[in-house]
């Protein structure tokens, strides 16, 4: 489902390599993930075989995760189909790369919500990408990892069960750390293409509270982020 084309990552393709060369990184350079894919080893619950389905699902989540945050153009993206594609969470109906763009791209779109703005503790209607992007990495300096924990169907329609989590060592929004890890669980529907094998279609199914009760947890404080908050590349 994906080609690695670089050592540099065993989880995630297309970072490195010729097929990069002309990329147009976020960030400036491809993000490292060496500290999430600690955490993500220390604490998963499941290690699949080697060329196994669920191995495959749970690299392709991730290298399609990495591509949504961190490269600029849609062309640059191996595995979705720039113009086909549509995203959809909890039913909604799909938005397109431009969409989910404006829509904040990242942490906005999976946070999208119908609630009164006067109960959203976290608001993806006023949060940029770049606000939303310092908030998270800022609560989750070790990243937040994830990982596949069953695979019900192969593709080209793959439905599967995740999981994620991390640990909140920094605040989130005004609220002060607890140390303690943060984790929910969900389900997602990826659609391919057969004949490209890119994908075409994603829908996310998962309560958010689940990941903001545990961030909003910490006392409440005036300032919500240190004096020097660093923009850290590291998601999930």
């Amino acid at each position: 489902m994906t080609s690695s084309n670089s050592a540099a990552d065993k989880y995630r393709s297309y970072l490195h390599g010729e097929g990069e060369r002309n990329t147009v990184w976020k960030f400036g350079s491809p993000p490292n993930y060496d500290v999430v894919n600690k955490l993500f080893e220390e604490g998963r619950s499941k290690i699949w075989p080697p060329g196994s389905l669920e191995e495959e699902v749970q690299n392709l989540v991730k290298t399609w995760e990495m591509e949504m945050f961190h490269k600029v153009r849609f062309d640059d993206n191996k595995t979705v189909d720039p113009e086909k594609y549509r995203f959809g969470l909890n039913g909604r109906k799909g938005v397109t790369l431009e969409e989910k763009r404006k829509l904040g791209g990242g942490y906005n779109s999976l946070l999208q919500t119908s609630l009164p703005e006067k109960f959203r503790c976290y608001n993806p209607a006023v949060e940029t990408a770049d606000s939303s992007h310092v908030a998270f990495t800022t609560a989750f300096p070790r990243g937040f990892a994830l990982e596949v924990v069953q695979v019900y169907s192969g593709p080209p329609v793959i439905v599967y069960k995740f999981r994620h989590w991390g640990y909140v060592e920094g605040p989130f929004k005004g609220h002060a750390p607890t140390g303690e890890m943060v984790e929910f669980y969900g389900m997602a529907i990826f659609e391919l293409d057969e004949e490209s094998k890119k994908i075409v279609k994603v829908e996310f199914f998962f309560d958010r509270g689940e990941l903001l009760g545990g961030l909003m947890k910490g006392a409440k404080s005036d300032n919500s982020l240190p004096p020097s908050c660093p923009l850290f590349k590291n998601t999930a």
